[in-house]
C-alpha cells in the first residue's frame, strides 16, 4: 500500500508538504499540490480510512438499523426506496452507509455496541420495533440518530404525512358516495396510530359513522392476513361499499378474497391501498393509493443526519414532515 512518505520520497518534498496538499490546505501552492496529486494518483494512493478517523475523529460512515417483522428486509419497496435515496444522498456527501446488528462474526453484542464497534458518525433507524431496548439504547446515546415514521422527543425524525394521505383517501372515496367504509389497520405502532387516527376524523368530518365492526387490526406487508380479514368483512349481510387495506402490498391478499369470492373490484365493491408502490399500478383494475415521497424522505433524513454530524451546534432536533399525493387509480366505483 502506497503511504505518504512513499510519495514524499518520490517527489522530494516533506510527509506534511505531501499530507497538506492532499487534504486542499491553502499554505501550498497549487503547483505543487498539482504536482503531488499527480504522483498519488500515478502511484495508487488511496487515503486510509482508520488514519482519517483517528486525525479528524470522524469515520464517514452512517449506520442504518433497519428491520421488520415480516422479514422482508430490502424486498419492502418503500423502505427499499428510502433507504436508496438515502445512500445516494450520503454518498453525494461523502460518507459510507453500514447496516448495524447484533452480531459480528460470534460475537453477541447490542446495536448501540455495534454501532460504537463500526465507530459509526451517525444512525438512520427505520422500519423497525421502536419499543425496543435496543432503540431505547441508541436513541439515548450519545451517537446523532434522525428515525423515520417515528418520533421520540429528543431525536429529529423524517415522517411521511400519514394523516393527510389517510384524508385525502376519505375524502375521495366520500367524493365518490361511500359512507360504509371499512378499514384494515397495520400492525400496532406510531404509524399504525397516526393513519387510523386521520382515518376516524376524517370520516367524522365528513359525518361518515365509524362502525367498530368494519375496523379490523391486520398487519402491514401482510396479503395472507389481509384475505382473511377481507373474507370476513364481505361475508357480513351489510358489507361495506369500500374497503381500505393496511399497505398495497397487502391489497393483494384483498384482491384475492374478492375475488375468490365471486365478486369484483369496483363493480361489488372498491378497495384503496397506501405506500403508492409501483406494482399497485399493473394490477387491473389500478389501485386507487396515496405515493409516498420516498426519495424526499430518504434524502431529508439523510441530509439532517449529516448535519447533526457537521454542524451539532447550529442544528436543531425537529420533526420534517413529507406529504405526498393521491393516485386515482380504478379501484372505486362511483356510486352516486
Amino acid at each position: 500500500m502506497v503511504s505518504l512518505k512513499d510519495i514524499s520520497v518520490r517527489c522530494g518534498v516533506s510527509v506534511a508538504t505531501v499530507s497538506k496538499a492532499l487534504n486542499g490546505h491553502k499554505d501550498v501552492s497549487e503547483a505543487t499540490r498539482e504536482r503531488l496529486l499527480k504522483a498519488a494518483k500515478e502511484m495508487g494512493y488511496f487515503p486510509n480510512s482508520q488514519a482519517r478517523a483517528l486525525k479528524t475523529n470522524k469515520t464517514l460512515n452512517l449506520g442504518v438499523m433497519f428491520s421488520d417483522e415480516a422479514g422482508s428486509g430490502l424486498t419492502h419497496e418503500f423502505f427499499a426506496k428510502v433507504l436508496n435515496s438515502f445512500k445516494i444522498e450520503a454518498e453525494a456527501a461523502g460518507y459510507d452507509i453500514t447496516f448495524i446488528n447484533k452480531n459480528v462474526g460470534r460475537q453477541k453484542m447490542s446495536t448501540y455496541e455495534h454501532c460504537k464497534y463500526r465507530n459509526v458518525d451517525g444512525v438512520v433507524i427505520a422500519c423497525t420495533d421502536f419499543s425496543t431496548q435496543d432503540v431505547y439504547e441508541v436513541i439515548n446515546g450519545d451517537i446523532p440518530v434522525v428515525t423515520i415514521d417515528h418520533i421520540f422527543d429528543c431525536r429529529t425524525a423524517i415522517m411521511s404525512n400519514n394523516e393527510k394521505g389517510i384524508e385525502e383517501l376519505v375524502n375521495y372515496v366520500a367524493d365518490m358516495g361511500h359512507r360504509r367504509i371499512a378499514y384494515i389497520q397495520g400492525n400496532r405502532s406510531a404509524v399504525a396510530d397516526r393513519r387510523l387516527a386521520g382515518f376516524c376524523k376524517a370520516c367524522m368530518n365528513r359525518g361518515i359513522e365509524v362502525s367498530p365492526e368494519l375496523l379490523l387490526a391486520g398487519d402491514y406487508h401482510n396479503p395472507e392476513k389481509t384475505y382473511e380479514l377481507t373474507k370476513e368483512l364481505i361475508a357480513m349481510n351489510d358489507r361495506p361499499t369500500c374497503i381500505f387495506m393496511p399497505d398495497d402490498y397487502s391489497s393483494m391478499g384483498g384482491l384475492g378474497a374478492i375475488k375468490d369470492s365471486g365478486l369484483s373490484v369496483p363493480n361489488d365493491i372498491s378497495v384503496v391501498g397506501y405506500d403508492g408502490i409501483a406494482y399497485s399500478q399493473l394490477l387491473s383494475p389500478k389501485l386507487t393509493t396515496y405515493l409516498q415521497d420516498t426519495a424526499e424522505i430518504g434524502t431529508e433524513a439523510a441530509k439532517k443526519l449529516i448535519s447533526l454530524i457537521e454542524n451539532p451546534q447550529t442544528t436543531f432536533t425537529e420533526v420534517v414532515t413529507v406529504d405526498g399525493r393521491l393516485i386515482e387509480g380504478a379501484s372505486v366505483k362511483k356510486i352516486i
